[in-house]
Parts: C-alpha cells; structure tokens; sequence
C-alpha cells in the first residue's frame, strides 16, 4: 500500500513538473517566435509523442529559426542537416574509415558517427534532396539506429527531426516517399504571420544587433519521463472507437466513408496514423490540464495528423479539392 501511495506522489510531482517546464519552454520560444503559438505547441506534442514533425511553409517563415530555438530551449544536443541535390545518405548516417596506428601500422575500421546522432536533427529543406538520401533517414526515424556496413548503431534518446520542406510546387523539389511521410506524426502548415504580427517582427530584427539569450528549461533524462507520463493518460474505449472510425473513414473501399471520400481519395491513412492520433490525443490532455481524452482532441489534431497521409486522385486535382478539404468534410461528418 506504501509503494502504491508512494507511487502515486511520484506521479503527481512528475505531472507538476511537467506543467512548470512546458510552460518555461513555450516562454523561451516566445522571446525569439513571433505568432506561431500552435505551431510551437504542436512541436511539443511531437516531443511528448516521441515522434517526428514535417513543417511546410513558403521560404521565409522562419522554419529553420523555430527548430533550432526550439532545441535550445529544451536543453537537447542539435544538428542541422541541409539536405541539398548532392547530398550523400553516407553524409546523413556516418561512415566507416580506415585508420592506422602509428606505431605497430595495425590498421582498422572506426565509424565516424554523422549528423544523425543528436536529440533534435533539423532536416532543412528535405525535399531538395533525391529519395535515396532521403530514404536514409527511414531507419533512423523508426527504429532510432542506423546501420552502416552491416553495423548497427543506436541513436541516443529522445530522439526526434523536425523536417522542414518546401511547397512542392517550388523549383528544385522531390516528393518525399509515402512511406517515409507515414513516419511523420504532424505534418504541420507554417504560414504567413498576420501584419500586427509581421511589423512586431520587423521591429525586433532590425532594431538590435544580437537576439535573447535563451535559457535551457529541461534535459533528456525529464523528456523521457514526460514522455512514459504522456502513456499513462487514460484512453477511455469509446473514444478510441471514434479515432478507428475517424481514421476508416479515410479509406475510399470502407462502408463508413463519406461520398468525398469514396469520389476524390486514392489511397486512405493506416493504422499508424490512429495510433499517432491517440498517441498525440493524450499528450495535449495533458498540456491543456486534464487527464482524459476527449472527442474535441481527435477533432483538432486529425488535419496535422493526416494531411501527409491520405493521397488524393486525379479527379481532386480536376476538381480543385485539395486534400484538408476533404478531411474537414471527414472530421466534420
């Protein structure tokens, strides 16, 4: 009975902890970010999930300054990858060199880790880059190891990218791979600020030479226990049925599919995007305070959560329906 009280303390001061540092943490990225409230707190829930984020948006939008004020913020080691036309998948993972003691001319393999092996990878512009580097990264966001010359390597924790990538309209792009989009939790859209935010921006960056020193607000070792916290949320069963209906409802050959569905998707969500939707659930639950789930978070997280992962068809491109159209119909009904 002791252990089980004891536990419970436990419990309680992790959960107030929890609260202090995510709210230190949004403080911190406010002195830099300018009017990206939800963005911000959609790259902690990717955080919290232990998952990974994919933010689209023009250039210019302050993509690569969010993540890497982010970073700071969290007191996590950061790496920056700019994913360019040349770019090597040896250049993202490390490679094996040979090298040779001076001394007995003994010479032998040693791996030279890459820019993978860092809590927080910001991938820059990863769709700029062919799919083969791209598809170096699917390992690495998945089983969190890469393996080089039949080597396994493992990735320390918490891990996470945050990828940034262009509109694919723009010149010099590639489509990332289905099968890497489906590793992303959020695909989430940065755009344009509103003109009271853009003129606050405009007077901060060219009215000081140098920027706030930010703060450190939390470790891995607190990332980690927040994330088994996120776990421990209770998932009641009527609303993980809604997640499986929501997410079904996305497949054209389902019963339950809308007529939009049915008429303008090719290819619906898999069953990881129900589990990343619950997962994703529980953890702004418990951002906002509370310690159950509601139909309310399915409802707000189900567009970042699906974007990337329900294909359109020809006939949506005849159309003009783009792919949110067709899901706000699905979260709508």
């Amino acid at each position: 009975m002791n252990d089980v009280v004891a536990n419970e303390q436990e419990t309680a001061a992790l959960v107030n902890l929890f609260h202090d540092r995510i709210g230190a943490i949004r403080d911190q990225v406010r002195l830099v970010i300018v009017g990206q409230d939800e963005v911000i707190d959609y790259l902690l829930l990717t955080l919290l999930v232990g998952g990974h984020c994919l933010i689209t948006g023009m250039p210019g939008t302050a993509k690569t300054l969010l993540v890497k004020t982010l970073a700071t913020a969290l007191g996590l080691s950061f790496k920056r990858i700019q994913f360019t036309p040349d770019l090597m998948p040896t250049d993202v993972t490390g490679t094996d060199i040979i090298e040779e003691d001076i001394t007995t001319g003994h010479r032998r393999w040693t791996f030279v880790p890459g820019p993978l092996f860092a809590n927080v990878l910001l991938a820059d512009e990863v769709n700029r880059t062919p799919p083969k580097t791209q598809a170096a990264l699917l390992e690495a966001m998945q089983e969190h190891s890469v393996t080089v010359r039949g080597t396994t390597h493992t990735l320390g924790e918490p891990f996470f990218v945050l990828a940034t990538q262009n509109p694919i309209e723009l010149e010099g792009t590639y489509p990332l791979p289905e099968a890497q989009l489906d590793r992303f939790l959020f695909n989430v859209l940065l755009d344009y600020l509103s003109a009271e935010h853009e003129m606050e921006v405009v007077d901060r960056n060219t009215s000081r030479v140098e920027g706030p020193q930010l703060s450190p607000c939390t470790n891995a070792e607190e990332i980690v226990k927040f994330q088994w916290l996120v776990r421990q949320v209770p998932l009641s069963t009527e609303v993980r049925r809604k997640a499986v209906e929501l997410i079904r409802s996305t497949r054209p050959r389902e019963s339950n599919a809308p007529e939009s569905v049915r008429r303008y998707v090719r290819y619906g969500a898999s069953v990881r995007a129900t589990q990343f939707l619950c997962l994703a659930a529980k953890a702004r639950a418990l951002m906002q305070g509370r310690y159950h789930v509601t139909e309310d978070d399915l409802r707000t997280l189900a567009l970042p959560v699906l974007r990337h992962r329900v294909l359109t068809n020809y006939q949506a491109e005849s159309d003009g329906r783009s792919v949110d159209e067709v899901l706000r119909e699905v979260v709508e009904r």
